[in-house]
């Protein structure tokens, strides 16, 4: 099967290091709409995050385990 150019391109990025990724994630934002206020304040986090994580301040994890973090947090929370 041949894969799309996105699926390419994603593949690609997807082998980056995090503090890449998220500088790519910040450029392809910023090129939907720069004058969204909300975007800006997405953009401004991300960088933030990617700063400190390259400052040895904040870690990352795999998507897949923060998925089932998230998951698992779901599944704790009591039903009424």
């Amino acid at each position: 099967m041949i894969n799309s150019p996105l699926e390419d391109i994603e593949a690609a990025a997807l082998q980056l290091a995090p503090a890449e990724r998220a500088k790519l994630a910040e450029r392809l934002l910023v090129s939907l709409d720069e004058d969204d206020e909300i975007l800006a304040s997405w953009v401004e986090e991300a960088e933030r995050r990617g700063d400190a994580y390259d400052r040895g301040e904040m870690g990352a994890i795999d998507f897949d385990e923060s998925i089932a973090q998230a998951k698992a947090r779901i599944r704790a929370i009591p039903k009424n």
